[in-house]
């Protein structure tokens, strides 16, 4: 078993304040596609063919390429972004062909702006290539407070524990975590 730790006891991150963000739904270099799946509801997305990317002039003899890269986020409540950094359980099986990350976040944030803003509707991971989502999400609590949510993501393929790994590669580096093996 592996599991990612903080590296910090107090994280910068966690005093910000709770704002939604605009998430774009996809980037894509060098080939382009007239249509993706949504995660969040199973619909197709059609997105507009587009010719290339957006490419700057400085001047006549060079050229810039602009690429807008998205923090990678966690969110229980689609908009609001949590505050509070995990500590990543993973398993995967000996042939490698599934596993099974589980979170454990104490004391979220989720918890402040839930009476504003909505329920828990799920657990989302947002990186630049989309959305990792799962619906396994358990609050903890203790003398009638909440204390603590639990959200398990699991992998059924290679290609989505891959997918996971990139996603959890980009979080640790913005969140400051380090990879720890049991």
């Amino acid at each position: 078993m592996a599991s990612l730790q903080s590296l910090a006891f107090s994280s910068p991150i966690s005093h910000c304040s709770h704002q939604p963000r605009s998430i774009p739904v996809g980037l894509s270099i060098g080939a382009f596609h007239s249509s993706a799946s949504s995660s969040f509801n199973g619909q197709s997305l059609h997105l507009p063919r587009s010719s290339s990317p957006k490419v700057s002039q400085t001047n006549k003899n060079t050229s810039r390429l602009t690429i807008m890269m998205v923090k990678p986020v966690i969110q229980f409540i689609q908009g609001i972004d949590e505050q509070t950094i995990p500590d990543v359980k993973l398993t995967k099986s000996r042939d490698g062909s599934n596993g099974m990350a589980i979170f454990a976040f104490n004391e979220p944030s989720v918890f402040d702006s839930s009476s504003v803003v909505g329920d828990i509707t799920g657990f989302y991971m947002i990186d630049e290539e989309g959305v990792l989502q799962s619906v396994d999400v358990n609050a903890k609590f203790v003398n009638g407070k909440p204390a603590g949510v639990e959200a398990k993501y699991i992998m059924r393929t290679p290609r989505e524990w891959d997918r996971f790994m990139r996603f959890m590669e980009r979080y640790a580096n913005a969140n400051g975590l380090s990879f720890v093996k049991k």
